[in-house]
């Protein structure tokens, strides 16, 4: 009994003591974190120092009922370690005690005889502070040590470090900023959310973060293990936006992407375009290996792909026509773009459906701080955005509005034109809204819609929409796993009335549907690796025409196609692998499936010989799932980094393409239809193979990259001499499945700092067709290689920007191109008392060269960041030489004579003038 009453006495002996802040302490060679740990138990205070101060310290201790300051005297006696108290945290460092009180000069005169002996030492107090991911993220401190993880759980080897990154002001997403450690040739990339995850050992590390208009950082890092860093940085004040494409200086040489182009939208303003309208094709146009037909081609061309092989997505939904206005603008609002990636090759795994490219396109969040917008007023269009938060910190908003005012131009159209009674209008609409629930979860919704209007004649009109609707949930399940979950719905139509004869009037429309759902996960899985892995599935619902009589005179017979729906799934995995710093590979696949659905009729035809209405054996009506087509698609890349900034590249890719754009132009147009895979007409194939070389010079400053591919297509469609493409029931009897190849070489220069920046590039490239089906009697150009419609091999661009003050620059864009294909006529021919023309092989004489030169001079806001509004100014010309570049060359029969006309869309100089407003 006696024995019991005296634990007791001794158990609320030692809980009274601890209550008092007091502790009792048995050590033996233990490290500094362990007495740190039985210190913060026993006294419920907390110890903050630097892990490097104390990682060579061993404690032997044996003290009772003191107070925490006592025992850590006691234990440091010897060393030149320094307790400073303040309120109830005790700070560790070496050689100095930190004044936990204001310094004299903040104290009053009567308070400094306390002080007038003490030496008040600036130390950064911070550093010894770790992050609360449940506060405001904070701007990022190069002084601060940012410790990654339980000291007392440290492990050895490689750990994942991940988060995001932000805006510190606006808590805005940082897309494209680089991270990569001292002295490793590996880089990560921060995607279009803020998210980085990148492997890096224990211990003490410094990690580097570079951007666009954003101060080198170095942020110090003593990682015990696996950890999440989440962090606000700060854009620097340039006085003139760079003309940048990437925003990473290393990255074209330490990452394994080939072919990727990275834009934001602050990269290029300053580059000249037509009427001044900022615009993210033309910008795309700028880049190597991308071309177009001519002047006002909405499409563009990757690498030798047509116009339909280029994926283009806006907040993970797919835009059909990118385009407004005939292919003056593109339809996207500029100020409401974060960022925008272009792979023209090393297509991620987690990409599909197109065999060419894939233009990534990214909304920005609204701003979480406070309420802002910007305006803008032009020739031909005015576009206002605004956004702001809705529960600060947390809920964000962004709307957007464009529209145009264009038809005067057309007024100023000359008569003979037959134009000049016509009009032409749009707008577009962007709404997005993000919500951050915590720091591993957050929700962005964003919507967009645009119509498109316009009329040659009154009797004449024809019209378009996109519509966009998709939500996106972001989660960090751990710091070495992160997934997002993204659903949405998309459709695109078009609408053509005819009124010219009453009688025969009619109204041609078309009409895609699809909803889509997108599962994708990035796991760190092992030191050395990170997988990329989920999957896809989009359902289609497609309307390829409808012909009916519009008006009450209208004796036009009504005809429907069949509706077409398809499911098109795919599951990917994609591993990045580290061997060592210089060397890293990339392996990946994924596969697809194309489930083609009925109801619906089709026929069967002679395999012996090209479809036609002559050769069919069969009618069949398929319902359910009727026909499947699926294969793997295989994507691997390799990097080998001689130095930090030289590095060595090659990879492949194979694609596959369930949907084909119907057309008798080059050219994207309004009046395009599209046609899904069935059982008659396969998917498009192509496979890729690229390797490049990456040299960066002067500190980074200057970036070289020379890249050479060489791809093929199978089942890219041609069509026969007089096909009939429009409310076409059996499109296969119309259509020539064609083999191409396409190659060349990309030479780039780009200076990403200076007074003068920019960048030149050099590509010769040749894309080539050949129907290559022994079916086929008299095969096109007697079946041998002929140069695609598209197919332009030289090319040669500069984009430059040179500053003459803080606010005043001018900026130069050059564009000269190989001129286009054509066939001609040739001679004429008499056959059975009537005249024929003769024309050449197909695409036998090209156009002559393009040539483009636009000069713009840029007046930039004031600095004074206590304004309410910042404006700016731009004045240019497009086209300053006046060139009449053809676009196309045309035949005509006067007086029984055959003439050829060339068309020039802009044969003189275009000067514009835009003003635009930020508040």
């Amino acid at each position: 009994m006696k024995k019991i009453v005296i634990l007791i006495i001794v158990f609320f002996s030692y809980y009274a003591a601890a209550a008092q802040g007091l502790v009792s302490i048995q050590l033996e060679n233990a490290t500094v974190n362990e007495l740190f740990e039985v210190i913060e138990q026993q006294a419920g205070c907390r110890i903050y120092s630097d892990p490097e101060d104390i990682e060579d310290i061993r404690v032997t201790l044996s003290r009772e009922n003191e107070t925490p300051l006592k025992v850590l005297e006691r234990a440091f006696e010897g060393t030149n370690l320094k307790i400073t108290p303040y309120n109830n945290i005790l700070f560790v460092a070496q050689s100095r005690r930190l004044v936990a009180s204001l310094p004299l000069i903040f104290k009053k005169k009567e308070d400094k005889g306390a002080e007038e002996d003490s030496i008040f030492v600036a130390y950064d107090v911070s550093r010894f502070l770790l992050q609360d991911d449940d506060k405001k993220q904070k701007l990022i401190s190069e002084t601060k040590v940012y410790e990654i993880g339980n000291a007392r759980k440290k492990r050895s080897g490689m750990v994942t470090l991940s988060g995001n990154i932000t805006n510190y002001r606006s808590e805005e997403p940082m897309a494209g900023l680089s991270l990569h450690l001292n002295n490793s040739t590996s880089v990560v990339t921060s995607d279009a959310n803020g998210f980085y995850s990148i492997r890096i050992p224990t211990g003490r590390q410094e990690l580097n973060v570079k951007g666009y208009n954003l101060k080198d950082t170095k942020i110090q890092l003593m990682v015990y293990e696996n950890g999440v860093l989440n962090f606000g940085v700060e854009e620097v004040m340039q006085a003139l936006t760079e003309a940048t494409i990437s925003a990473e200086r290393i990255a074209n040489v330490r990452s394994t992407t080939m072919g990727l182009e990275r834009v934001k939208m602050q990269d290029i303003k300053n580059i000249p375009t037509l009427f001044g309208e900022v615009d993210v094709i033309k910008v795309v146009l700028s880049l190597p290996g991308v071309k177009s037909v001519g002047e006002m081609s909405s499409g563009f061309n990757v690498r030798g792909g047509a116009t339909d092989q280029n994926l283009i997505l806006f907040n993970d939904g797919t835009i059909y026509n990118p385009s407004h206005l005939f292919g003056v603008f593109s339809a996207f609002n500029p100020d409401v773009i974060n960022s925008m990636e272009l792979y023209k090759s090393s297509i991620p795994a987690k990409y599909g459906g197109r065999i060419s490219s894939v233009l990534d396109i990214s909304e920005k969040e609204g701003n979480k701080d406070k309420v802002g917008g910007s305006a803008s007023v032009g020739l031909l269009t005015s576009r206002v955005t605004l956004d702001g938060p809705i529960v600060k910190g947390k809920t964000s908003f962004i709307v957007g509005g464009r529209t145009t005012y264009s038809d005067w131009m057309l007024k100023r159209l000359p008569e003979k034109s037959g134009y000049k009674d016509g009009s032409a209008e749009f707008f577009d609409l962007n709404a997005g809204v993000s919500h951050k629930f915590d720091e591993r979860n957050s929700l962005q919704v964003n919507g967009y819609y645009s119509y498109d209007r316009f009329s040659f004649t009154d009797k004449q009109k024809y019209s378009y929409r996109n519509t966009n609707v998709s939500a996106k949930w972001r989660r960090i399940f751990s710091e070495e796993l992160m997934g997002s979950f993204t659903g949405g719905y998309d459709h695109y139509d078009y609408s053509t009335k005819d009124t010219e004869i009453a009688y025969r009037a009619y109204s041609l429309d078309f009409a895609i549907n699809q909803g889509f759902g997108k599962l994708d996960f990035l796991w760190k899985a092992a030191d050395k690796h990170t997988l990329d892995f989920g999957l896809s599935s989009i359902y289609y619902s497609l309307n390829p025409g409808e012909y009916l009589p519009y008006g009450d005179e209208s004796v036009a017979r009504a005809d429907k196609t069949q509706r077409e729906k398809a499911l098109e799934s795919a599951l990917y995995i994609n591993d990045t692998w580290d061997i060592s710093d210089k060397l890293s590979v990339s392996l990946g696949i994924r596969y697809s499936i194309f489930n083609v659905i009925g109801s619906r009729t089709y026929n069967t035809y002679n395999p012996d010989y090209l479809p036609s209405l002559l050769t069919i054996t069969d009618t069949k009506t398929g319902s359910g799932i009727f026909k499947t087509y699926h294969g793997p698609e295989l994507r691997g890349s390799i990097r080998y980094a001689f130095t930090d900034d030289f590095s060595v590249k090659a990879g492949v890719n194979t694609m596959r393409q369930n949907i084909h754009k119907i057309s008798n132009t080059t050219v994207m147009s309004p009046t395009d239809t599209w046609k899904l895979s069935d059982a008659n007409i396969k998917p498009q194939t192509g496979m890729q193979v690229a390797a490049g070389l990456y040299k960066n010079f002067f500190d980074n400053l200057v970036e070289t990259s020379v890249e050479g591919y060489y791809k093929t297509m199978d089942n890219f469609l041609d069509y026969k001499s007089g096909a009939e493409l429009t409310m076409n029931h059996h499109l296969e009897t119309d259509v020539l499945p064609m083999t191409g190849r396409a190659y060349g070489v990309e030479l780039m220069v780009k200076k990403t700092r200076g007074k003068l920046s920019g960048w030149i590039s050099y590509t010769y490239s040749k894309t080539e067709l050949k129907q290559d089906d022994d079916r086929a009697a008299d095969p096109i150009n007697r079946g041998v290689w002929y140069p695609a419609d598209f197919d332009r091999p030289r090319d040669f661009k500069f984009v430059g920007n040179y500053k003459l003050t803080h606010r005043f620059s001018v900026s130069v864009n050059c564009d000269y191109t190989t001129g286009r294909p054509i066939t001609l006529p040739i001679s004429k021919y008499i056959y059975q008392n009537g005249q024929y023309v003769y024309y050449s092989d197909r695409n036998a004489y090209r156009v002559r060269d393009y040539f483009r030169m636009d000069v713009s001079f840029n007046i930039e806001p004031g600095h004074r960041l206590t304004k309410l509004t910042h404006s700016s100014l731009s004045f240019g010309v497009y086209n300053v030489t006046g060139r009449k570049n053809p676009y196309s060359v045309y035949y005509v029969t006067e007086n029984g004579n055959l003439k050829g006309y060339q068309l020039a869309i802009f044969g003189v100089p275009i000067p514009y003038v835009a003003y635009n407003l930020k508040f």
